[in-house]
């Protein structure tokens, strides 16, 4: 199974923004982490997607999920 992980606006600049309040773990760290867990389930396959654009990740679900009424 192929799971799109879509992260939109600013989430790019997570563990560098006001890390105080949105914590020190990059959008990186945090792929990693969702990397290694994908790990413990058959046939998964993660791939990210982040973009300061939605007409960019609106685009961007469609042509992953052409079917999808």
């Amino acid at each position: 199974m192929k799971i799109l992980v879509i992260n939109g606006p600013n989430i790019n600049m997570l563990g560098i923004r006001e890390p105080e309040i949105y914590g020190k773990l990059s959008l990186e760290n945090i792929e990693s982490e969702l990397i290694e867990y994908s790990k413990n389930f058959k046939d998964v396959e993660l791939e990210f997607y982040q973009s300061n654009i939605e007409g960019e990740i609106v685009e961007k679900n469609w042509l992953f999920c052409p079917n999808i009424v």
